[in-house]
């Protein structure tokens, strides 16, 4: 079954069930303060899930672009992508584990179609360091027995049996601790502070029943195979999460009066289940960008040899065409840093299928294929953005090829490589592993694989703990000092277009707890005067200490009352503003935002905000300056 057949299917029988659709986010968020990218369906709707109403109601469907960095150094098996779609549903304190469960089976079996013989259940193993108060008794965090006694009734058959390890085809349901089968925005139980919610989450796994013939360096070689070893016979293919706990002391959590459930599908991985293929590359939506590589380097996709490398190009060039799309350039900084190691481990990739140094591919062609598979979808428009894409492309790619000049030119001076020299070349100029070793071979030297592994664990374990940190310091934290920024957004975006015209717009924001980062379309640079004029505005309505208020309305009644939002953008039938000022009118006949009982400043926005301005403080703007052609950034911080 094709992709695009799927994402409908799922989309309509959840519809069908009384969801409504909601548009997908941003692959770059504009509003979440501290997170680089959006890297689920539930990332957006955390606000939500914490227990903000939803303009939409409590239960919701979509289709959700997604981007891990984390596991950029994963891809190359059959499996792992930093770009994918997350199909999600989610109920806000509706239906639970029953309904949920019954659901997921239903729509893999029967609209999808999947063989229930070749499908296999992760539930939550428990962890009796913890306690949980219900209903003023004290229990130990047991197993999810409720999740296994539904999948019971619904596959017909028990769990694993006690004793039992690795995989056994007969038995259908396996329990995993809190690394494997727990969910919070922080991790495992001992991970989360106090007033963190979370809870047991319940994983499919497709099992494409092949015996795979392991590299013989595989660090699962030797291992007993089971769901989760990871080398990949299984595949996890969807997850239902069920946010049911809040931690109340560093031992106990109590039951949350109002329980969500968060299912997460990965499209590619259900694509790659339909046609019983473990290769996810393989799928609609990969089908033409290997087609496109294998014709750049006159290689067929087909030879094992080849596998690998065209799998990262296929992916990060997907994962680079998105991002540009989205306004994103190569640079050596947050989004920016990311883009440039994606074109340019695509280009090392590139060079390793091509057989050493030779003229920069069309990775131009590349691009332009991965808009054609993606036209009128997610923001993309293949006539207005090909050349955009393919000149970002080949402006990146022609300057790297200066880089892997000197990199190779630097090789030439190492007299003896060892582990931690291979991997600098690996940061430093993108050489990957095997380019090295081949270099070094034809010196007759060796390197320490051992070393270079345990300086590619600490390295990758450093970018887990920071992607983790970015994303629990984000919007969903709710801090009073990141509430306090997020709301002097709004003022800011109002004070630009104030003080420079109706045509400038936010195209993106950062927030951390020592100042807010805002980036806007204009074309020319601000001048002293103009940031002045702009700073007097904003600390102007702060002291003022304006009410600010928050509204769900038609989509339709936004629009005529000239809150400020992308209405190219796919937006729900009803929706959440804010405005800052005393309770603003509904009437469509005011002129603009100011006209209507004095608010100045609305937005749509999904929170949160201080209720009043005064609490802000004044706020003092340290730097402006241009990001790209026609896209200028201000720094900001509380005085």
């Amino acid at each position: 079954m094709d992709s695009k057949t799927i994402r409908n299917k799922f989309i309509k029988f959840f519809v069908d069930k009384g969801h409504k659709e909601i548009a997908p986010a941003k692959l770059v968020p504009e509003n979440d303060p501290s997170t680089l990218f959006t890297s689920s369906g539930m990332q957006p709707l955390v606000p939500y899930l914490l227990g903000q109403e939803h303009p939409e109601g409590k239960r919701l469907v979509n289709s959700q672009p997604s981007f891990r960095a984390e596991d950029i150094d994963e891809v190359g098996d059959n499996r792992h992508t930093t770009f994918f779609e997350m199909l999600g549903n989610w109920s806000l304190g509706d239906y639970f584990k029953e309904d949920q469960l019954k659901w997921c089976w239903e729509f893999l079996t029967k609209e999808i179609g999947l063989d229930k013989e070749k499908l296999y259940i992760t539930v939550f193993d428990g962890d009796e360091k913890f306690k949980i108060y219900i209903k003023e008794k004290m229990n130990l965090m047991t197993p999810d027995v409720q999740a296994i006694d539904i999948w019971t009734k619904i596959l017909g058959t028990g769990e694993n049996e006690e004793g039992v390890k690795g995989f056994n085809p007969k038995i259908k349901i396996y329990r995993y601790g809190a690394k494997k089968n727990w969910w919070s925005r922080s991790g495992t139980p001992e991970q989360m502070p106090v007033g963190e919610i979370g809870g047991p989450d319940s994983e499919v796994f497709y099992d494409f029943g092949k015996e795979l013939k392991l590299h013989e360096n595989s660090p699962y070689r030797k291992e007993i195979c089971h769901l989760n070893c990871n080398c990949g016979r299984f595949m996890e293919i969807c997850n239902s999460v069920f946010i049911q706990y809040k931690k109340i002391d560093d031992r106990t959590f109590e039951e949350l009066p109002n329980k969500n459930v968060d299912f997460g599908g990965g499209l590619e991985r259900i694509a790659a289940a339909s046609n019983n293929d473990l290769d996810v590359f393989k799928i609609d939506l990969n089908e033409e960008i290997i087609a496109e590589i294998e014709a750049n380097c006159d290689k067929k996709y087909s030879s094992t040899e080849n596998q690998s490398p065209m799998r990262v190009i296929a992916d990060h060039m997907k994962a680079a065409t998105f991002l540009i799309v989205e306004g994103i350039r190569p640079s050596n900084k947050l989004q920016g840093y990311i883009l440039r190691r994606l074109l340019r481990r695509s280009a090392v990739k590139m060079h390793e299928l091509k057989g050493g140094l030779t003229p920069m591919p069309a990775f131009r062609g590349i691009g332009d294929a991965i808009l054609q598979i993606y036209d009128g979808n997610f923001g993309i428009d293949r006539h207005s953005q090909k050349d955009t894409v393919g000149d970002v492309i080949d402006e990146e790619m022609t300057r790297f090829a200066k880089t892997l000049d000197h990199g190779l030119k630097e090789i030439e001076k190492i007299k003896k490589i060892d582990g931690k020299i291979a991997f600098d070349l690996y940061q430093t100029f993108g050489f990957p592993y095997e380019v090295t070793e081949e270099l070094f071979r034809q010196k007759g030297q060796e390197i320490d694989r051992e070393q270079y592994r345990a300086e590619f664990e600490k390295h990758r374990e450093l970018s887990r703990t920071a992607s983790a940190g970015m994303f629990k310091g984000g919007l969903a934290d709710h801090s009073e000092i990141v509430t306090k920024y997020h709301t002097a957004t709004h003022l800011l975006h109002q004070a630009l277009r104030d003080v420079l015209g109706p045509e400038v717009f936010q195209k993106g924001s950062n927030i951390t707890s020592e100042r807010l980062r805002f980036d806007f379309s204009y074309d020319k640079k601000m001048t002293d005067e103009e940031i002045k004029k702009v700073e007097e505005i904003i600390n102007k309505i702060i002291a003022q200490d304006l009410k600010v208020d928050h509204m769900i309305v038609d989509l339709k009644k936004a629009k005529s009352m000239n809150a400020i939002g992308l209405f190219n953008e796919k937006y729900a039938d009803k929706v959440s503003i804010y405005g800052v000022g005393p309770r603003f009118s509904l009437d469509p006949s005011a002129k603009d935002q100011r006209d209507r009982g004095g608010c100045y400043s609305l937005e749509f926005c999904g929170g949160p905000h201080v209720e009043h301005t005064a609490v802000i403080g004044k706020i003092k703007i340290t730097k402006e300056e241009a990001i790209s052609s026609g896209m200028r950034r201000i720094r900001a911080q509380l005085a």
